[in-house]
């Protein structure tokens, strides 16, 4: 009788230890904190960046909303009285000025943020609104197999792709959409001015076959040989170079524009807690290293190795950059584009 009574006990007391750990892994899941982010990284990184975050911070879970930087902007400034974005994360640092310019973030400064270039960080703030990461730099990407098919030269500067020989050869990104468009333009118009710039791109408007809404699809289509040039960024040409594609990633001579990924605290957030931890995790060495995977400069000085099939000299024609005048004069430029090029753009996703 006590063998029989001994055996029950043991029984329900495994029982008892089975639904103690059942309760208290429910409880652990219960306790995991939902970060909405808002981002336009490259969609093929995300999946990286939140397994190394989580890694470090397993009690929160991240969940991205991911576009092209225009559209991520014009998301963030339609909901800019009921925000419903926790955090903004690795979006270009003009995006970032105009929106902190409508008091959509607050102030925070990640520990370990004065191991960073201090020209990356917020320079109006203190503590910042916003903190860079990395940058992500123009490039022309060129597929060697169409151009020679088709009789095409090689360019080596942005007067290049204006001669008529480019006509119907040549895609870039729209800028109302794409950061990169955006970039492209606010640095034409910062390094020859208003007049000259615009009279550039009615000239390169005469070449273009249309225009994408996302800034890695001209470098897309020219590695997959759907058009021979696309003007784009380095990252993206890089990569797909290293997949084989038969594509030269050229920094035109006069020099490149560039932008820099960046993120900011929404001021409203219910998540404060796991967003600091996402802002904290995003100035770490660690962080800087995968930063550095896939580009070529990155916020924290010493981190940063050569990137494979990058341009070379890429990094010394990136030129002086005001992020606070191309954020002060987005909107007029981006309607002023649209009004003159926007008719060969490709049509949206719906």
């Amino acid at each position: 009788m006590k063998t029989a009574s001994l055996s029950v006990h043991k029984a329900l007391s495994a029982i008892a230890a089975v639904l103690l750990l059942s309760v208290l892994a429910m409880g652990s899941a219960v306790a995991k904190t939902e970060l909405l982010v808002y981002t336009a990284i490259e969609a093929d990184e995300l999946a990286k960046f939140k397994r190394e975050f989580e890694k470090d911070y397993p009690d929160v879970d991240i969940k991205w909303v991911r576009d092209s930087t225009g559209i991520v902007t014009a998301k963030l400034l339609a909901e800019k009285d009921n925000p419903q974005a926790d955090i903004v994360w690795g979006l270009a640092a003009t995006s970032l000025v105009l929106l902190a310019n409508e008091g959509y973030f607050q102030p925070y400064a990640p520990k370990g943020m004065d191991k960073l270039d201090p020209k990356y960080v917020d320079p109006q703030n203190k503590p910042p609104l916003w903190v860079g990461q990395r940058t992500w730099i123009a490039a022309v990407c060129y597929n060697t197999v169409e151009g020679k098919k088709k009789n095409l030269p090689m360019p080596s500067s942005w007067k290049d792709l204006t001669n008529p020989v480019y006509k119907g050869h040549v895609v870039m990104p729209n800028p109302n959409s794409s950061g990169t468009g955006f970039l492209d333009v606010s640095s034409w118009i910062q390094m020859w001015g208003e007049d000259k710039a615009w009279k550039y791109m009615d000239d390169l408007h005469q070449n273009i076959a249309w225009y994408t809404h996302s800034g890695s699809k001209p470098c897309k289509q020219a590695a997959a040989g759907e058009i021979p040039i696309g003007v784009s960024f380095a990252y993206r040409g890089a990569k797909s170079k290293a997949k084989g594609a038969p594509i030269e990633v050229i920094a035109p001579s006069e020099g490149v524009g560039w932008d820099l990924e960046s993120f900011g605290i929404v001021k409203n957030t219910k998540k404060l807690d796991a967003a600091r931890k996402l802002a904290d995790w995003s100035v770490t060495k660690r962080a800087n290293e995968i930063y550095n995977e896939e580009y070529a400069v990155v916020a924290m000085p010493g981190i940063a190795k050569p990137v494979k099939y990058f341009p070379e000299g890429i990094l010394d024609k990136m030129i002086k950059n005001d992020f606070a005048w191309a954020a002060a004069n987005r909107e007029r430029i981006l309607k002023e584009w649209q009004n003159r090029y926007g008719a060969k753009s490709e049509p949206k996703k719906k």
